[in-house]
């Protein structure tokens, strides 16, 4: 198995590393190296490979806008992120756009290794420790949908009334509900959205999106 790998980095050590690290495996073929997003694009014009290893910050273009053109012009070519970015919102950014590897520019040579090999598969290698970031952030996210999945349409004119500074007595009115009813329903929004009083629960709708 020969894979070729093509490097876009804007710091030339970082290329020279890359290389050096590289060549300790003689599978991994490096087939170009770019400085900036123009090179880089003109240079796929010319030649493909299997692998492109990809830094975010660049001159001229950043990463996730070239992942983005590379995915729909080259649909062929797998691409990885190498950078100093230890963000899961960066690492969110890229993998929308197709990048299936994702490491740090810390990373031993043999992780380096093993992660375009998987992504040469097909499979995603996501530096751990950002791993379990995105797992975190990806639990928030299914939360916040949840909590807008989970309130009914009533529920949610409701809240938006008492957001909006409405008594029971008043949302009964407005709502035509008999003012025990208004009163489960502020209850029931209490415990759904698992706060303990209506600041709580207004401060907790906005942060969600829950109302506008």
């Amino acid at each position: 198995m020969n894979i070729t790998i093509s490097i876009a980095d804007d710091h030339p050590m970082v290329i020279v590393g890359l290389r050096n690290m590289l060549q300790d495996f003689p599978h991994l073929e490096i087939l170009g190296t770019y400085r900036n997003g123009a090179e880089l694009l003109a240079g796929l014009e010319e030649q493909l490979p299997d692998i492109l290893i990809l830094d975010i910050q660049m001159p001229d273009q950043n990463g996730e806008e070239l992942a983005h053109i590379i995915r729909k012009k080259y649909p062929g070519v797998k691409m990885m992120t190498l950078t100093n970015f230890d963000s899961p919102a960066y690492l969110s950014a890229m993998l929308r756009q197709g990048v299936l590897g994702y490491l740090l520019k810390t990373t031993e040579k043999e992780t380096l290794a093993a992660a375009i090999e998987a992504v040469y598969s097909g499979k995603e290698y996501i530096e751990p420790s950002l791993k379990e970031k995105l797992d975190l952030l990806t639990s928030r996210v299914d939360r916040i949908a949840d909590a807008k999945i989970r309130l009914t349409d009533k529920e949610k004119e409701v809240l938006s009334l008492i957001v909006e500074g409405y008594t029971d007595k008043e949302i009964s009115a407005k709502l035509f509900l008999g003012l025990y009813t208004a009163k489960n329903y502020r209850t029931k929004l209490l415990v759904k959205m698992d706060v303990k009083n209506t600041a709580a629960l207004i401060r907790k709708a906005l942060q969600l999106g829950l109302v506008s």
